[in-house]
């Protein structure tokens, strides 16, 4: 047998959330309860075409990913659940069959449509494959405040999606909001379990130990549901099974062909070869997906940029959701992770580039033409979208090795 993968019947869990939630806090948490003899692969799908997601995780583990026995694979470029299902296939096929690991964790993109992977991942050629545990679905608190997100469809259908909903940064919601946040997602997600974070400054703002258990409470509940089976997918692959006119043949040779255009195409699921050389740097892309706008630049792990210019100049940026980025500064190099309500820095060891993306929102969540008595606020929705939608990025690009020393 060449391709075992078919049969190999691996835990997998998807852990999804809309854009700043904070999935990748939640994958670290994962990642340090592995068992140190086991072997674990992540697939990370990035919006833009510029891996960070990958530099972000390795830079927050004391050790590197291959020491640990973690596979990690990148595909970007786009939503793996609006492509066609190609480029996650082979990606999946890949992780299979070169590292043979004994779990799979997925992280799609914060502005995936969580129906559409499930859906992929409920096709005939995976159900022998991958055994589908719960949904892990990350909530932020701060965001869900805000009725740009919480009207926003694409923030809600990651909620209807969910096993299991993390709701993290909800300290500051009282009694009352706490209550209707719950509601809420009652309203979307009747069967879904939630599990509320321990904010860390709450326990550093505590003596009392007591509050320990329930940390060690929420790492233990967390845990739990790698194990626990997605009764959503499961769902989802009854409705298949029974639209199915006849049965899926060829799964082997099916198989092995994906893994053969996988070889003949290896951009389509990691930068590898990008990764290991300052070839055609600097680089800059930009294009519009959805109702956003993104960006990104690799530059030579030589130029050293300006850190306070660079953030001074991120955070004027217009309409931004999200900024991300490994950089070398005149402070060392950066792990740079800004959401609207986070701005997040640390020093991490030196890359082989720096890397920069942003995501650019083109206009208000909310549907403007329905609001007849805010003129002022449409209005000011409007300029937002058409100074972001404007953007001169040749202008970007020389204000940008403007702040090269």
């Amino acid at each position: 047998m060449k391709n075992p993968i078919i049969f190999q019947n691996i835990p997998c869990t998807l852990v999804t959330g809309f854009l700043g939630a904070g999935k990748t806090t939640v994958i670290n948490q994962l990642l340090a309860t592995k068992p140190n003899d086991e072997r674990w692969a992540l697939l990370i799908n990035e919006f833009g075409r510029i891996g960070i997601d990958g530099a972000l995780l390795a830079s927050s583990q004391d050790n590197d990913f291959e020491q640990k026995n973690i596979a990690i694979r990148e595909v970007s470029g786009g939503c793996i659940c609006c492509t066609s299902q190609l480029p996650l296939q082979i990606a999946i096929s890949r992780l299979l069959s070169e590292h043979h690991p004994q779990r799979l964790l997925i992280e799609p993109t914060g502005l995936a449509h969580p129906r559409e992977l499930i859906l992929q991942l409920s096709a005939t050629h995976w159900q022998t494959a991958l055994k589908m545990n719960a949904v892990i679905t990350v909530l932020s608190g701060v965001q869900w405040q805000q009725v740009q997100y919480r009207d926003h469809d694409g923030f809600q259908a990651h909620v209807r999606d969910a096993d299991v909903l993390i709701v993290n940064r909800y300290d500051q919601l009282s009694s009352s909001e706490k209550h209707t946040l719950i509601e809420w997602i009652a309203t979307l997600n009747s069967h879904a379990k939630i599990i509320w974070v321990v904010s860390e400054l709450t326990v550093a703002e505590t003596t009392d130990a007591s509050n320990t258990p329930l940390t060690k409470e929420y790492i233990a509940g967390l845990n739990y549901q790698l194990d626990k089976p997605s009764h959503i997918i499961a769902n989802q692959r009854k409705i298949s099974i029974t639209h199915l006119h006849k049965p899926m043949i060829g799964s082997h040779s099916q198989s092995h062909s994906l893994r053969e255009v996988a070889l003949a195409n290896p951009s389509i699921t990691e930068n590898d070869d990008q990764e290991n050389t300052n070839e055609g740097l600097p680089y800059r892309y930009h294009e519009e997906q959805q109702d956003f706008q993104l960006a990104g630049w690799r530059l030579p792990a030589h130029y050293q940029l300006n850190a306070d210019d660079l953030q001074n100049w991120l955070l004027n940026l217009p309409n931004w959701q999200r900024i991300k980025g490994v950089v070398h500064t005149c402070d060392g190099w950066l792990q740079i992770n800004f959401n609207p309500d986070s701005l997040t820095t640390k020093t991490i060891d030196p890359q082989i580039d720096s890397r920069l993306e942003i995501i650019l929102q083109l206009g208000s969540a909310v549907d403007t033409n329905a609001v007849d008595t805010a003129t002022e606020k449409t209005e000011s929705e409007n300029e937002a979208k058409a100074s972001a939608a404007y953007i001169n990025w040749e202008d970007c690009d020389r204000e940008l090795m403007a702040m090269v020393i």
